[in-house]
């Protein structure tokens, strides 16, 4: 069975389970919120040590043939011009379509975790650099630790062969017990559906957000069904993107109902390999480079989000320079939520609104009760930018051997 099937059946599964049990109960509820969380600690487990030992196999072999440099810059490429094209498509359906008005509500500030750029650098060079394998959720401190061991290898391939060989083992090791969680986490999607369908229930009552929803979702089509297909078609010359599309399917699941960008990884390493053939010195550099930068999702969420809250406040149109700003300011705090896989969207709306001032420093609370549909879709953007940007960067470094689409899994 395909293993986008199997996550598909766990969905229906779990909408079935949410319409039938009696989830008015306290206790049911505190259940399912513990089951959830099990899921989502289960399916981030072998995140860390899959995406260290496969970096630093990548890192090495990309330097001893000379490839590191032309897969860095591709993916350096697609990270930026994908936070762009995502912000601009964010930002013109906002400005074309103009969204009801959101009531002002009384709520108080609550405390809400912030960007800290200071705290975010520390955490690259702790005390010891095996304690960056210790943060599940900044992968960026042990990616880059990767990088450093991997590079160092190559400087005396005689010595450092037997370390080679045991990360390359390790790395192997590691893709066959994510295949099994991969598998397993099919079954968990059930308690996770269960859980996100409650949410989405209450946000549709009242049908308040029920336009901000619609639109994120004709963004995601578009998005999807059109913009990056015609830009795999004109850059790769590939005369069927929607293989790629189809590929992600499994991905994309389960990136919008958990809303978490580091439970994927697996999954679209996984998916990468095996469906589209793209060679695990690159699925090894690039799945982590994207999860960590590509946010370009979050970034065109949160543009949406404000110019809501903005005129929910004000009757006025909004002005040219202060939409540049929104624009701009969304772009660049996308590169800088690597270190919140869930809930990303929503706190780069928090700075957003904090920077801006005028008055809309609370703005973010009228989109508080909907911050979880809000992060599923800026989740289910940025899979689909790993998707897409990993099969590029494999084509234009010809590290690809395609496969027919009969054989994807």
């Amino acid at each position: 069975m395909k293993l986008w099937l199997k996550y598909l059946i766990g969905i229906v599964l779990g909408i079935a389970f949410s319409l039938i049990l009696p989830f008015n109960s306290a206790g049911v509820n505190k259940g399912l919120a513990f089951i959830t969380d099990i899921v989502i600690r289960f399916g981030r487990y072998i995140v860390v040590p899959l995406l260290f030992f496969t970096a630093m196999t990548s890192i090495n072999k990309l330097r001893d043939t000379r490839m590191i440099l032309k897969t860095g810059i591709w993916a350096l490429i697609i990270i930026i011009v994908s936070a762009l094209i995502l912000t601009l498509i964010g930002l013109i359906s906002i400005l074309i379509i103009k969204l009801p008005r959101i009531p002002i509500t009384v709520d108080k500030t609550t405390d809400t975790a912030v960007l800290n750029l200071a705290d975010m650098v520390r955490a690259l060079f702790p005390s010891s650099a095996f304690d960056t394998l210790n943060n599940g959720s900044l992968l960026l401190a042990s990616f880059l630790f990767a990088c450093f061991a991997g590079g160092a290898c190559t400087g005396d391939q005689i010595t450092f062969k037997p370390i080679i060989t045991l990360a390359d083992s390790l790395s192997k090791l590691c893709y066959n017990i994510a295949t099994l969680f991969t598998e397993v986490l099919a079954i968990g999607m059930v308690a996770v559906m269960c859980s996100w369908t409650i949410q989405f229930r209450s946000i549709l009552t009242g049908g308040t957000f029920l336009p901000l929803i619609l639109m994120l979702t004709c963004d995601f089509i578009i998005t999807a069904f059109g913009i990056y297909p015609a830009i795999l078609y004109y850059v790769c010359h590939d005369p069927h993107p929607f293989r790629v599309l189809y590929a992600s399917s499994c991905s994309i699941i389960a990136a919008f109902f958990s809303g978490d960008s580091n439970l994927t990884l697996p999954i679209n390493i996984r998916t990468g390999k095996e469906s589209l053939g793209i060679r695990r010195r690159i699925n090894g550099i690039t799945y982590p480079l994207f999860s960590i930068f590509a946010r370009g999702g979050a970034a065109l969420v949160t543009t949406v989000s404000f110019v809501v809250i903005w005129r929910s406040y004000a009757n006025l149109s909004i002005p040219f320079s202060d939409i540049l700003w929104i624009m701009f300011m969304a772009f660049m705090l996308s590169f800088l939520l690597g270190g919140f896989p869930s809930g990303g969207p929503f706190i780069a709306l928090t700075v957003l609104c904090t920077m801006y001032g005028r008055g809309f420093e609370t703005g973010y609370l009228l989109l508080k009760p909907a911050a979880s549909i809000i992060c599923s879709f800026g989740a289910a953007f940025d899979v689909l930018t790993a998707m897409f940007g990993s099969y590029i960067v494999g084509v234009k470094t010809k590290m690809i051997e395609h496969h027919s689409i009969q054989h994807f899994i």
